[in-house]
């Protein structure tokens, strides 16, 4: 294993190669061929699911397992994170979440209808594992990385894990597109296991070259698992002295609670809402509007990155959020596959921006400390609780009212807060000296 100086091109670019690993569950899993199936299994006039002894919506109930799943996640970070610092082992944490999404993946191979508990499961712990190994992987960012690095770094991540995954969607798409019924089933089965294999085994360069961590002198005692505890409570106290990080971090929590909710649920929203002529028809517009989606978010990231060079982050970030919330008003008159393709296109430009420039912005306004999971750990918690609070509210106005349009026309209510809690972020740093 390979020892690398803070900065250096092989370090950086093994680091974002992580993302192009691990960008083909979010992609294949969470927001095209997985929706898809389940769309198959569940469709929308038959989609009330009978689980744990209660009638669900379908997409209620994915919204909620959704939910649950990082509800865990956000309990476990901010402990394992605190235990990765002590010990320095974050990379061993980061490949036990990494291996605990890809088998999950794999094990949705399983996942049928008559199968529906060992489906949901896999499904969940796949969430666990791809949010989990997420939290060590963005601490690195600081480690790596000079500060001046940061921005073009994190949106470099972000667009190799899109054409990554998009490589890896077009050879499901081969294997998917022609084939019908329980064929066309198998096929997008199989799509699970290859996200998982590919996740595995492309994930094998970034831990090569990734460093332990900061080894702590000190042995692990059995309270341990309170010193995870006991660091978020002192990032909690450094933040209320730090007062452009809080209100930075209070405006990532209410708009990041949205950007991930409409992400998860697109493609969810799309096979139930849009009026498509055929099954065929869905199953090959659903994955085209994913395909534009990535390709251009890749466009989208890098200009966010520039964008941010020439007018400051919070700015760019405010700009970004006043055009999600005006995305969210437009979704709810979409009914046709044109009007999808068309807001796809927009969603793909903001998706990959919000997310890179917001990791990058965080990382530049944490204080100078080798304590950086625990800091990461805290952005994870925030970003994990705000999923959970908008999934939930998300799958709760799906299955009150039946309908998931009245529940992401409600999303806007997050970027506009989100957009006016930015601009409470002091001017003096929103350029990012």
């Amino acid at each position: 294993m390979a020892t690398l100086e803070k900065g250096s091109s092989k370090l950086l670019n093994a680091w974002a190669f992580y993302d192009w690993a691990n960008s083909v569950y979010p992609l294949v899993i969470s927001s095209s061929i997985f929706p898809l199936y389940y769309g198959f299994l569940f469709p929308k006039e038959n989609p009330n699911i009978l689980f744990l002894g209660y009638e669900f919506k379908s997409t209620a109930l994915i919204s909620f397992v959704t939910a649950f799943a990082f509800l865990c996640v956000a309990f476990l970070s901010p402990i394992l994170s605190g235990i990765a610092d002590f010990a320095g082992n974050k990379k061993r944490f980061m490949q036990f979440f990494c291996y605990l999404g890809a088998l999950s993946c794999i094990g949705m191979y399983w996942f049928t209808a008559d199968n529906i508990y060992f489906g949901i499961v896999c499904f969940f712990f796949g969430l666990i594992g791809f949010w989990g190994s997420l939290v060590f992987y963005n601490s690195y960012l600081p480690d790596i990385a000079h500060k001046e690095q940061q921005d073009s770094l994190s949106a470099k991540g972000y667009s190799m894990g899109y054409v990554g995954s998009v490589i890896l969607l077009a050879l499901n798409l081969y294997l998917i597109l022609g084939k019908d019924g329980e064929e066309a089933l198998k096929a997008m089965r199989m799509a699970f296991a290859m996200t998982g294999i590919w996740w595995i085994l492309f994930a094998q360069y970034a831990f090569w070259y990734l460093p332990k961590g900061n080894k702590n002198a000190d042995k692990i005692t059995k309270d341990v698992i309170f010193n995870g505890f006991k660091e978020l409570k002192k990032v909690q106290s450094q933040l209320y002295h730090n007062l452009v990080l809080y209100r930075y971090l209070v405006a990532f929590f209410v708009y990041s609670m949205a950007v991930q909710t409409v992400m998860l649920v697109a493609t969810y929203f799309g096979e139930q809402e849009i009026n498509w002529a055929t099954d065929s028809e869905k199953t090959t517009g659903l994955i085209i509007s994913i395909l534009v989606i990535q390709l251009v978010a890749v466009i989208g990231a890098t200009l966010t990155s520039k964008a941010s060079e020439m007018f400051g982050n919070i700015p760019t970030l405010i700009v970004v959020n006043a055009i999600w919330a005006i995305i969210c008003v437009f979704a709810y008159f979409v009914t046709e596959p044109i009007h999808f393709y068309v807001t796809a296109g927009f969603v793909g430009m903001v998706m990959g921006g919000i997310q890179a420039l917001s990791r990058s912005t965080y990382s530049k306004f944490l204080p100078k400390t080798e304590d950086t999971a625990s800091f990461f750990s805290f952005y994870d918690v925030a970003e994990k609780i705000g999923i959970v609070i908008g999934m939930a509210i998300y799958g709760t106005i799906d299955q009150i009212t039946g309908s998931m349009r009245n529940a992401i026309v409600f999303l806007m209510v997050f970027f506009v807060a989100g957009l006016l809690l930015l601009l409470r972020v002091p001017k003096a740093t929103a350029s990012e000296e």
